[in-house]
């Protein structure tokens, strides 16, 4: 299979495009899928976007720090600098492409997979995991206080070896 091929499923394009007002039309071509996301998200695919964005959504489902980012667009011969990178992805977050997983307080993954899911912290590797139970359910949620709502819930499971 050529690894420049993108499987994109209806659900990835709905996701895309939720609330922006255009569906972008997805080829499986990484670059034209790339810039279409951006544009339908309202961001202008700059070359230091389009690039980080190849390296992000070009590979499936990822959960990535900005220094991983930033590894692999040094790697890749992306000429972007590390603030770039956090900017870039706090663009995409906010823009609905990317979902923000706090680990603790000095750890944040940038996930591509955007639906509502939790995660496996491996602490012995600092690997984030997709739990892969879709039927996984809090049974009891606290009283929120009055004038908010939960927007979202992030339940992070962290393991380890065995001793």
């Amino acid at each position: 299979m050529n690894e420049n091929i993108v499987m994109v499923t209806e659900e990835d394009r709905d996701v895309a495009a939720i609330g922006h007002g255009r569906q972008p039309t997805l080829t499986g071509c990484p670059w034209h899928d790339v810039n279409e996301m951006l544009q339908s998200v309202g961001l202008r695919p700059t070359r230091q976007r389009m690039a980080l964005g190849w390296l992000l959504f070009g590979k499936g489902a990822r959960h990535l720090t900005a220094e991983m980012l930033y590894e692999e667009a040094t790697i890749a011969k992306v000429p972007v600098s590390l603030a770039t990178v956090y900017n870039t992805l706090n663009q995409l977050t906010d823009a609905g492409l990317l979902r923000q997983v706090s680990v603790d307080g000095t750890k944040t993954y940038f996930d591509t997979n955007v639906t509502s899911h939790h995660h496996f912290y491996l602490e012995n590797n600092h690997e984030l995991v997709d739990i892969p139970d879709p039927h996984l359910v809090l049974q009891k949620m606290p009283t929120v206080p009055e004038g908010y709502e939960i927007s979202r819930i992030d339940m992070v499971v962290r393991l380890r070896k065995k001793r």
